[in-house]
This record gives C-alpha cells, structure tokens and sequence, in this order.
C-alpha cells in the first residue's frame, strides 16, 4: 500500500478474508509518523494482523532524514544541528495503545527472530514486533551495543514468560520494584534481594508492568535494553466480532440489496 497506510489495507483485508494470515511489513518512519494514526488504531481495535516494525532509527528509504525515533540531538540531513524531537518508543507506544501482542527482537539475532515471530503468528488479534535493524548506509552502528556479544551480556535483557529477569555475567544482574516509587530498577543480584528479582508475566491482564519495562532503556546508549515478548494477552478479535454481527444481521433480515441501499434513504439529485 502507499507509505503509512498499511494497517488501513490490512485491516481491510483482514475483515473481508478471514482465511488468510496477513503480516504488515514497515518501518519506524512510516508507522510512526505518517501511519501513526492507522497502527494506534490497528492495535486498540485488535484485528487479527502481524506487524513488523523495522526500526533502524532513521529515514533510509529517503535517504537519511531523521526520523520519529532518531534520539535527540541526532544530526542528519535534515537536522544538521541535531534533533529536537524526543523520540517514540515503539514498544511502549503499542502497549499504550492496548495492543495484545507486544515484543521486541533484534534481526541479528536469528534464534531469537524466529521464536518471536512464531509466537506473534500463533496470536489472535494484532501482534506488534519491533524489530531492531541496523542501516549500514545512513545509521551504520545505531545498535552495535546490542549485537556485540561482549557488549550485548550486560546491555541486552531477555524477557522469558515465568523466569526471573535476570542478564549479565552470570546473571549477577536484575530487576526490581523500588517499594517507594513502584518503578523498575536495575540491582546487582545477592542473597538479600535475590527473592526480590520481578519474574516476567507477559500474560498479565494490566499492561502496567510491561510498559516499565519499556522504559528501563537509556535511548542514547541502549544500555538494559529488554528483549521478547512483553506482553500477551487475549482479547475478543476485532474481524471476528464482525463477522459475527454481520452473520446476525443477515439472519433476522435476510442479505441487503445493494442497489436498495444506494437509492434509499437520504438522497438528493443534483441540477445544473
């Protein structure tokens, strides 16, 4: 479809052929910018689609303009004295938006690609997956921390469905809730707080812990960067709702003829 509309046409789709398994394929500027409106609504109405958000941080099909999750101060072509914008975050974005399929991947990472993308097809409704991707031309090195092996042990997260969010060299490193603030925070892990240590439900009914998840980040240098599923829950469908009405419709009266419906109601001639 034309750039940024792709969640309007699937959802199109999607509704008028329920046989079909329909995967949108975009990227940051396009779904977030331009096709912010049609992936928010996408998402809060729960239609049975798959959408894969490449996220390399840039405009690179247009060749390098920043882009709506370029970090601040980033300098481009079209914001030679850095961005002023602060970015998007995906990811809490759709959890906002009350998506019920919310994960995050890196393209590198083919084990870990596979298996989330497996669980988004597997999902009723709308499962967004933001994949990191690097843009060798415009963006070279936008997430090296996460794809160095050295580096990625202490900067990466893995969120695993009933384990304890634990990372790091030997897992010396977790998560927890500040009892004062209620926010998450990252601890080194001893006998003291080792029971302390948040265990991940990606089936929690409230999205509320998912999205603190989404913060711990630091957008600039990537550092505790959770990746995998946040967030799956189960949600009436939106195109199967609607098949359900209209099968109701046609029961109490019959199937409506098109032509009736066009000349009936409101209608006007225009002279001149």
């Amino acid at each position: 479809s034309i750039h940024g509309r792709a969640p309007a046409i699937a959802t199109g789709l999607a509704s008028s052929r329920r046989d079909l398994s329909v995967w949108v394929v975009t990227g940051d500027g396009d779904a977030l910018s331009i096709g912010g409106n049609h992936l928010i609504h996408a998402l809060r109405r729960n239609v049975n689609l798959k959408i894969l958000l490449f996220n390399n941080r840039i405009y690179g099909l247009t060749k390098g303009q920043y882009s709506p999750t370029s970090e601040v101060g980033k300098i481009t072509k079209s914001t030679p004295m850095g961005s002023l914008d602060a970015p998007f975050n995906p990811v809490s974005l759709a959890l906002g938006a009350e998506a019920s399929f919310v994960a995050r991947t890196v393209d590198s990472d083919r084990k870990h690609l596979t298996d989330v993308l497996r669980q988004a097809a597997a999902h009723p409704g709308t499962a967004l997956v933001e994949i990191y991707q690097n843009c060798n031309i415009f963006n070279d090195g936008a997430f090296e921390v996460l794809k160095d092996k050295q580096q990625a042990e202490e900067a990466v997260i893995r969120l695993e469905h009933g384990q304890p969010i634990r990372f790091g060299t030997d897992l010396a490193k977790g998560v927890v809730r500040n009892p004062q603030t209620g926010d998450l925070e990252v601890v080194d892990v001893s006998e003291d707080n080792q029971s302390q240590i948040l265990v991940h439900d990606a089936h929690a009914a409230s999205p509320t812990t998912a999205f603190a998840l989404s913060r711990l980040a630091d957008p600039h240098t990537l550092h505790h960067t959770p990746i995998g599923v946040f967030r799956s829950t189960e949600r009436p469908v939106y195109d199967a709702q609607m098949s359900e009405q209209l099968d109701e419709a046609i029961e109490q009266n019959g199937k409506g003829d098109l032509s009736e419906l066009l000349a009936g109601g409101d209608t006007w001639t225009v002279v001149g």
